[in-house]
């Protein structure tokens, strides 16, 4: 762990300390943002690091949680199982919907993972024998060993805090430095014999399988799935979260996750005009601070240091 790293620790522990708060809002509300950070941050592997804009990346996160349910509903799986199997379900829709889309650049390939992503979702909202559909699947059960709140905000911490390490890990190796190139220049970074096209769609299938195991957690949380899951408002919330936080640092969309849905909460108390509040606050950070929050605090930082 480097020296820059040390305020993870408080971190870590204050977070193990929420349960003791006895307050169920807050359990509820630290597990939510806890599923989200991972899966904005499976999200910024595509944006932050290989420079690919993803307009669909709900479609894996939903995957992930009908698989893991219908696994442990319909075809009577234990939990542990189904869960790493819906990694892989939504590493594997990954790798069918990438191949297709690392073909395309820019706007095309954004709007061409938009266009998946509707497809995905037509399908959960029209198989009503699988998925329920438009009542979605409802009743998922509970692991014994999980039923409580607590027991999984602990289960859900364990599993984000390894996925992130993992993440982590993959981003910061000689792979996750190739898709940094990739991002900056994509037409040199092929010049010297790189395979771009490959390397994306290994990023996009990474990015997948962590989104589904998001989708997974979510959906036991919630013990229900529903099409709403797959459908476009849920890749833009996530695509805010990591531009708001900050899709150039590793943390930058835990920090988007835990803003967008504390205020979400609070504001959706007092008024219905949340859509319009977001809105605002996204075109301010974007005018004023491109760098999202934790790029601003960083520059901040460095000033202060170039200071003294």
């Amino acid at each position: 762990m480097s020296k820059q790293d040390w305020f993870l620790i408080p971190i870590f522990l204050i977070l193990c300390l929420v349960p003791l708060s006895g307050s169920r809002f807050y359990v509820f509300l630290a597990t939510d943002i806890l599923i989200f950070a991972l899966f904005a941050v499976s999200l910024n592997l595509l944006l932050g690091y290989t420079g690919l804009v993803s307009f669909g990346h709900a479609a894996y996160f939903g995957i992930g949680a009908y698989a893991c349910a219908l696994l442990m509903r319909k075809a009577s799986i234990v939990f542990p199982v189904s869960f790493v199997a819906a990694g892989l379900f939504g590493a594997l829709a990954a790798l069918i919907i990438g191949f297709f889309c690392v073909r395309l650049t820019k706007i095309y390939f954004a709007m061409l993972t938009l266009a998946f992503s509707q497809i995905v979702w037509a399908a959960a909202f029209k198989w009503n024998s699988l998925t329920g559909g438009d009542t979605g699947f409802i009743g998922v059960p509970f692991p014994q060993y999980l039923d409580s709140k607590t027991r999984y905000y602990y289960f859900t911490l364990a599993v984000v805090v390894v996925c992130l390490f993992i993440i982590r890990k993959v981003v910061n190796s000689p792979f996750g430095r190739i898709l940094t190139t990739i991002r900056e220049n994509s037409e040199r970074t092929e010049f010297i014999g790189i395979n771009v096209k490959f390397f994306q769609l290994v990023a996009f299938i990474i990015s997948g399988f962590f989104s589904a195991l998001a989708g997974a957690l979510f959906g036991i949380f919630n013990h229900s799935v529903f099409p709403d899951f797959l459908f476009w408002p849920a890749s833009a919330e996530v695509l805010i979260m990591t531009i708001l936080g900050g899709m150039y640092s590793f943390f930058g969309p835990v920090v988007g996750a835990a803003v967008v849905l504390f205020l979400r909460m609070q504001i959706t108390s007092y008024t219905q005009y949340w859509p319009l509040i977001l809105g605002m606050i996204l075109a301010v950070l974007l005018f004023f601070f491109p760098g999202g929050i934790v790029g601003f605090l960083q520059n901040r930082l460095t000033l202060l240091r170039g200071n003294r």
